[in-house]
């Protein structure tokens, strides 16, 4: 037990180091390609965060044990307990980093018009994606067809935040770099060169530190005895969305607020259209009471994040809600 705990914490100081460097060389990106702070955290960001997420039901379905059913529960616990985890956890720890600085009453100000989108294209994906578990398994159509939507979806949702870019930079909405890239600092130059190397280490790092945390949590977990399924929607999206969570925790420390959410809400519609059109095509995906009751507490965090947020931004207080429907989530899967 004292090895899996060194493990995993060997392993997060991995990540945290990762977060770092990926960060860093991300807003180098951003500034030189001349686009929006929207564009960085929504899509560059959030789809090079979600790696080790991705990879997790992808293994499992493709690579996983001989038992067929314990892949599947992994695969589906794995693709809607990310979402789960982004809209209510994450959106919370980013509202605790800053706690102190702002109040409670303070306002988090992410650029509204990209905000927005993101939480429009995700609540419709993950509310057909929902629908597609009561279509009938034997008819494979239905189950085609949705697939096909979210991805075209996603496909849409990538053409209209490229398209707002322009409009945002010229508005002041550019991404600019804070601080001086880490690999500069050694003597190099700052070009796309040496910007794609950090990038590329960084993204290494937080594959390999999310892998081997998820490695670490699965030991843990077999020791206590937690279900495959229980497993992949409570405690692997835990390690999964680290480097999400530890993006944005940094970027909102340093008053980046459109890159803290964008990274964390374009994350979930990624993970809100792809994955689960995975899922449709692979799984049973059928509605059990675990897994509906999660699509229900994300639906409703990501609905109480749009009915909250105003043009000047989003209270402090409204994220804490988003933690609390966690733990309620929390409260009701382990009472069972």
């Amino acid at each position: 037990m004292t090895g899996l705990l060194l493990q995993l914490l060997l392993m997060l100081l991995i990540i945290l180091a990762a977060s770092e460097l990926f960060t860093n060389a991300l807003e180098h990106l951003g500034q030189k390609l001349k686009i929006s702070e929207g564009v960085t955290g929504s899509l560059f960001a959030a789809v090079g965060t979600a790696l080790p997420e991705t990879m997790v039901p992808l293994l499992a379905l493709y690579a996983g044990t001989t038992n067929i059913n314990t892949n599947e529960e992994i695969g589906v616990g794995a693709i809607l307990g990310a979402p789960l985890m982004l809209s209510t956890l994450s959106t919370c720890l980013m509202a605790l980093a800053i706690l102190k600085r702002r109040g409670l009453g303070g306002q988090i100000t992410p650029e509204p018009t990209g905000f927005h989108r993101d939480l429009h294209f995700f609540l419709f994906a993950f509310l057909l994606a929902a629908a597609a578990m009561f279509m009938p398994s034997d008819v494979r159509i239905y189950r085609i067809a949705i697939s096909v939507m979210l991805v075209l979806t996603y496909i849409g949702y990538i053409a209209l935040t490229l398209r707002a870019s322009k409009r945002l930079v010229q508005e002041g909405h550019g991404t600019e770099a804070g601080e001086k890239m880490l690999l500069a600092r050694t003597g190099l130059p700052t070009n796309y060169l040496t910007i794609v190397a950090q990038l590329a280490a960084g993204l290494a790092l937080l594959v390999y530190g999310a892998k081997g945390f998820i490695n670490g949590i699965e030991g843990v977990s077999e020791l206590i005895g937690v279900s495959a399924l229980l497993l992949s929607l409570l405690i692997i999206p835990i390690a999964t969305e680290l480097p999400e969570k530890i993006n944005s925790i940094l970027w909102i420390r340093r008053g980046k607020d459109t890159l803290a959410f964008g990274n964390i809400t374009g994350a979930m519609v990624f993970q809100g259209t792809l994955l689960p059109a995975i899922g449709i095509m692979l799984t049973p995906w059928q509605p059990r009471i675990e897994v509906l009751s999660g699509i229900f507490i994300t639906l409703l965090a990501a609905a109480w994040l749009r009915a909250n947020s105003r043009q000047q931004g989003i209270r402090v207080w409204a994220l804490m809600v988003n933690g609390a429907l966690y733990a309620i989530y929390l409260g009701l899967t382990l009472s069972r």
